[in-house]
C-alpha cells in the first residue's frame, strides 16, 4: 500500500514538473490553448441552452393548438430518434450523460475525444432535451467542453499531464458557463474530476473557468441567451441570479438542516441506484438498438407528462415555482415522484443530458414538501430548506459537497445562503458516502464505458 502510494505522489510530481517545464517553453501558446479552451465552452454551453429553449418554446406553442396527448408523445418519439441516429451515425460516444465520458478518459479509459463528439453532443442534446427529455445542459457542456480542450491539446502538441488536466478544465468550464458559477466549475474540475490540488494545476483551471464565465457574459450580453440578464452601459454586466429568496439562519435551523441532510442523503442514494439499475436494464434489453430505445424512450415519456398539469411541460417553470414556493405541497410531492421515475428512463436510454438539473429539482421539491410538514409539526421552517434541498441532493448523489454549495449559491448569487446550505450538503454527503463510496458518475462509468 505504502509503496502504491509512494508511487502515485512520484506520478503526480513528474506531471506537476512537466507542465511547468511547458509553461516555461511555451507560455502564449498554453494561455491562448487555456483562452480558446474557456471561449469555446462558454460559446458551445450558451449555444446549447438557447437551441433547447427555441425547441421547447416550439413544443410548448404545439400545445396551445393540439392536444398534449397528441403532441408530446409524438414529439418525443420524433426528437429521440433524430437525437439517436445523430449519436449512432456520427459519435457513438456523444450518449449519455458527458459526465461519466470525462471522468472515464481522466482515469485513462478509452473514449473518444474531439470536435466531432463535442459537436454530435450538442446537436442532439439540443434535439433530446428540447423534445421533452426530463435532462439538464451540464453533463453535456462538460462533454463539449472537454472536447474543445481535447482538441486544444492537440493543436499545442502537449504532454499527456497536461492534456489531463486542460481537459478537466474545459469540462469545468462547461459548468461554469452553464450555471454562470465560475467558482462551482473550478471546484467542480478539482473535487470531481481531477481530485487534485497542486498549485499549478489549481491555476490552470480557474483561469479556464473564469474565462468561459467572463466569454459566456459576453455572449449572453449579445442576445443569444434569451434567458440572460444582458448589459447595461451604465451599470456593465448585470449579476445573473435566478431566484432571491429570503433568508434567515437561526441557531435552531443547524438541527433541521442536518435531518434535511440525512433524509436527502438517504433519497439520493435511492435516485442514483435507480438511474444505474434503469441503465442496466436499458442496455440489456435493447443492446446496440440505440435509435429504437431513444424513440420508445421518447413517446413513453411524452405519453406520460400528457396527463400531468401543464406545469410539468416545462421543466424550467417547475423549478421557477417550486424554489418561489408559488405552488402547493401536491405539486412538490408529484414532482418528486415523476422527475424520479422519468429522469431514470430517460438516463436508461442514453439520451445526451445531464442530471444535475433535475436533481437540483427533486431537491427542491424535497425542501419544500419537508419545510411545510416541519413548519406545521414544530412552527418554525428555515428559509433556506428549499436552496439547501438542492444543493444536499446533488451532494448526495455526486459526492461533490462544495460543488453543490456553489451551485445553489449561484442560483441566488447571495453569500448568506453558503452556510446553511453547505450544512445539508455534508450532511447528505457523509449519508450517501456510507452505503457507496462512489459517485453515481463514477459508477457509470462501468456501464458506458467499462462493459
Amino acid at each position: 500500500m505504502e509503496n502504491l502510494q509512494t508511487t502515485n505522489l512520484q506520478l503526480s510530481n513528474n506531471a506537476s514538473k512537466n507542465i511547468k517545464k511547458l509553461l516555461k517553453k511555451k507560455f502564449l501558446i498554453v494561455a491562448i490553448a487555456l483562452l480558446l479552451t474557456g471561449l469555446g465552452a462558454s460559446i458551445t454551453s450558451i449555444s446549447f441552452k438557447a437551441g433547447i429553449y427555441f425547441i421547447n418554446n416550439w413544443r410548448l406553442d404545439l400545445l396551445e393548438k393540439f392536444p398534449s396527448f397528441v403532441v408530446l408523445p409524438l414529439f418525443g418519439m420524433i426528437g429521440g430518434g433524430i437525437s439517436g441516429l445523430l449519436i449512432k451515425k456520427f459519435a457513438p460516444a456523444a450518449k449519455g450523460s458527458g459526465v461519466s465520458q470525462i471522468m472515464g478518459f481522466l482515469r485513462h479509459k478509452k473514449v473518444p475525444m474531439n470536435l466531432q463528439v463535442g459537436l454530435i453532443k450538442l446537436i442532439s442534446g439540443i434535439i433530446a432535451i428540447g423534445s421533452g427529455f426530463p435532462l439538464g445542459p451540464e453533463g453535456p457542456s462538460v462533454q463539449m467542453g472537454g472536447s474543445v480542450a481535447w482538441q486544444m491539446a492537440q493543436w499545442l502538441k502537449a504532454p499527456k499531464a497536461f492534456r489531463r488536466v486542460i481537459i478537466a478544465a474545459g469540462g469545468g468550464a462547461g459548468i461554469a458557463a452553464v450555471f454562470s458559477a465560475p467558482l462551482g466549475g473550478f471546484i467542480y474540475a478539482i473535487e470531481e474530476l481531477l481530485n487534485s490540488a497542486r498549485p499549478v494545476v489549481l491555476l490552470l483551471v480557474v483561469v479556464t473557468t473564469f474565462i468561459a464565465d467572463a466569454s459566456a457574459d459576453i455572449i449572453q450580453a449579445l442576445g443569444l441567451d434569451p434567458k440572460a440578464g444582458g448589459f447595461d452601459f451604465n451599470l456593465g454586466f448585470l449579476i445573473q441570479k435566478e431566484y432571491s429568496p429570503l433568508i434567515k439562519f437561526l441557531p435552531i435551523d443547524f438541527i433541521y438542516l442536518v435531518v434535511l441532510g440525512i433524509i436527502i442523503g438517504l433519497v439520493a442514494e435511492l435516485y442514483s441506484r435507480y438511474v444505474l439499475a434503469m441503465q442496466i436494464v436499458g442496455k440489456k434489453w435493447y443492446k446496440n438498438k440505440f435509435v429504437l430505445k431513444m424513440s420508445i424512450c421518447g413517446f413513453a415519456l411524452g405519453s406520460i407528462y400528457s396527463f400531468l398539469p401543464s406545469s410539468f411541460h416545462n421543466l424550467d417553470e417547475l423549478q421557477k415555482i417550486i424554489a418561489e414556493k408559488n405552488t402547493n405541497i401536491e405539486i412538490a410531492l408529484l414532482a418528486v415522484l415523476v422527475l424520479f421515475i422519468t429522469t431514470g428512463l430517460a438516463a436508461a436510454s442514453g439520451a445526451p443530458g445531464g442530471l444535475f438539473y433535475p436533481m437540483l429539482t427533486l431537491g427542491a421539491s424535497i425542501g419544500l414538501i419537508m419545510g411545510n410538514w416541519v413548519e406545521f409539526a414544530t412552527g418554525h421552517a428555515p428559509s433556506t430548506y428549499i436552496f439547501a434541498g438542492m444543493g444536499a441532493f446533488v451532494a448526495g448523489c455526486s459526492r461533490t459537497p462544495i460543488t453543490a454549495m456553489f451551485l445553489a449559491f449561484a442560483l441566488t448569487k447571495d453569500l448568506l445562503i453558503m452556510k446553511p446550505v453547505l450544512i445539508s450538503c455534508i450532511s447528505s454527503f457523509l449519508i450517501a458516502r456510507t452505503f457507496h463510496e462512489e459517485s453515481i458518475y463514477e459508477r457509470q462509468i462501468q456501464i458506458e464505458i467499462d462493459n
